[in-house]
């Protein structure tokens, strides 16, 4: 518990959750599966964002709203939390330079759209993370 309050302190510049947060957080950090429903401004992107920084690694968002995984990047970005998201008008050299700065460890959080998902060149792409 000390390790999610210590880095929603220094990411979030916060030491309180709003409602439900702090257990859907341990919820998911204990191995379960996690549906959450929250309201709209309920705070649902903290209840991945911030156990994906405690179990370390990369995190693979799928989001079908471009302009919510631009706003999350630039936030996370923002917060020190390298993060980026695959753009649809992007060619194919660009993702695989995306996918390599993934690769090296570059960014934490990755944001794709449901339709990038049904390219089988990008699945062994991510595979390779």
């Amino acid at each position: 518990m000390e390790k999610i309050l210590d880095h929603l302190k220094k990411y979030w510049n916060s030491t309180a959750f709003r409602p439900m947060q702090r257990e859907i957080i341990i919820h998911y950090l204990k191995g379960k599966d996690t549906v959450v429903l929250l309201p709209t401004g309920g705070g649902k992107s903290l209840c991945y964002q911030l156990p994906s920084l405690v179990k370390g690694g990369q995190t693979l968002v799928i989001s079908p709203l471009i302009s919510l995984m631009q706003d999350q990047v630039n936030q996370l970005n923002k917060r020190g939390i390298k993060s980026m998201f695959f753009e649809s008008h992007l060619g194919k050299n660009d993702i695989y330079r995306q996918l390599e700065n993934a690769r090296n460890g570059n960014f934490i959080m990755l944001y794709c759209s449901p339709e990038r998902l049904i390219n089988e060149e990008f699945i062994c792409q991510l595979e390779r993370l």
